[in-house]
């Protein structure tokens, strides 16, 4: 491989289920060998890509695929000003595409190359909303049918959004009559709006009703999504206690991490954090003084797999379980690095997932498949998923800001989504 060069960097946007993806091909000096990657960061898709195409392209033609350690760090630090989402997304359709041709070259998947298989399938958690308790326990059922032993839990999504529009807030929780909703203030400006309190003091009630109706047979998860102050967030995971979570995710914000301390001296149920992450220095922390139990990092927004099983590592060595980010705004081919990290960890914990659609499945030839509540990564040389160039033409992006992130609590201030 000592000869193989890079002889071309290309950049591919395409949204197949209607969420806005960006895919790395990295082509070499022999033409049967390429490499593909993920570089996703579904809010600023052109960003991304110019960031590839103006600085990271030029810095890569010629060089040897082979040393992907040297080419991630080298080309982390070639901006000096290192470690946020545009640049690490776009190191990581890099370093993904880098690891796919690896594992051609050797003519081995790329969990072998990061050690091998620790076990066969990989476990899923799938997401149950509704709009009551009832809802979300049918949903719940629907799942275990399909044979989900993991399964999120949600009542309104994230705390109950309402209205995208300027009229007042009155339909957050209307099936549910848990608690009255709030009204807006005259005047109050777009956007999706959920009310914290309400939210808060419905959730309990839901897991108390999921174990009375469903039982112990079944790991439930739930996601705060940050939406809470973080005192109300540490009193939510203490009433939470009784009903055993498998883990209760993103508690508090990025920026609000030295409230987790106060959380892990008050509470036994267990913490995920990390999607949010991009900087070693607040995962780092987490990990080593075990204030979580699973990191929970978006794989691109690291940088790759090659920070990835660092992270993996780090955590093993601390007690601290993976649970990477699966949400719909991933390329199958981040989707297939997730898992084969999944493989090669032994303190791998669990596996969000969102279902692969037709479309996507076209798009990317390969993709990974699901039955009975695992998922599988084909045997393939590196990554195993390939990539349709001309059916990605047919599902242009859209290239707009999602509604969801533009989130509102009922007197219209702006927060955290």
């Amino acid at each position: 491989m000592g000869e193989l060069r890079i002889r071309d960097v290309n950049v591919f946007l395409t949204a197949p289920n209607g969420i806005d993806l960006v895919v790395v091909k990295i082509e070499t000096s022999d033409p049967d060998i390429y490499g593909l990657g993920c570089a996703t960061f579904t809010q600023r898709v052109f960003a991304v890509k110019a960031a590839i195409e103006d600085y990271l392209k030029p810095f890569l033609i010629g060089k040897d695929p082979a040393r992907i350690e040297d080419i991630w760090q080298s080309a982390s630090v070639s901006g000096y000003w290192r470690s946020g989402p545009i640049m690490n997304n776009a190191l990581s359709g890099i370093d993904m595409a880098l690891w796919d041709i690896k594992g051609k070259v050797a003519n081995l998947p790329v969990y072998e190359l990061l050690g091998g298989k620790c076990r066969e399938g990989i476990p899923l958690y799938r997401h149950a909303d509704g709009a009551d308790e009832h809802e979300v326990e049918e949903n719940v059922r629907k799942l275990m049918e399909d044979g989900y032993q993991y399964i999120r839990c949600q009542m309104g999504m994230y705390g109950g959004s309402g209205t995208t529009d300027t009229k007042l807030i009155n339909t957050i929780y209307e099936k549910s009559k848990k608690v009255s909703p709030k009204a807006s203030p005259i005047g109050a400006l777009p956007g999706v709006y959920f009310d914290p309190e309400a939210y808060s003091k419905s959730i309990v009630g839901l897991f108390e009703h999921l174990r009375h109706t469903i039982g112990w047979g079944v790991e439930f998860i739930h996601d705060i999504h940050e939406r809470l102050a973080p005192i109300e967030a540490v009193r939510l995971a203490k009433n939470l206690e009784p009903y055993q979570l498998y883990y209760l995710e993103d508690p508090v914000s990025p920026e609000n991490l030295d409230w987790l301390q106060m959380m892990r001296q008050q509470t036994a149920t267990p913490i995920a954090m990390g999607e949010l992450f991009t900087h070693v220095n607040e995962w780092k922390p987490l990990i080593t003084t075990k204030l979580i139990d699973f990191i929970r990092c978006h794989v691109s927004t690291v940088g790759g797999i090659t920070p990835a099983r660092k992270i993996a590592i780090l955590s093993e060595l601390n007690g601290v379980r993976t649970a990477w980010h699966g949400p719909g705004d991933i390329s199958p081919i981040g989707v297939a690095a997730n898992l084969h990290l999944d493989y090669a960890s032994p303190n791998f914990g669990i596996q969000e997932w969102t279902v692969l659609t037709e479309e996507l499945h076209n798009v990317f030839p390969g993709a990974p498949t699901v039955e009975k509540g695992y998922a599988y990564a084909n045997d393939r040389p590196g990554l195993g998923v390939d990539f349709n160039e001309e059916l990605a033409k047919k599902y242009p992006v859209n290239g707009e800001i999602p509604q969801w992130t533009l989130a509102r609590t009922p007197d219209g201030t702006a927060v955290k989504p």
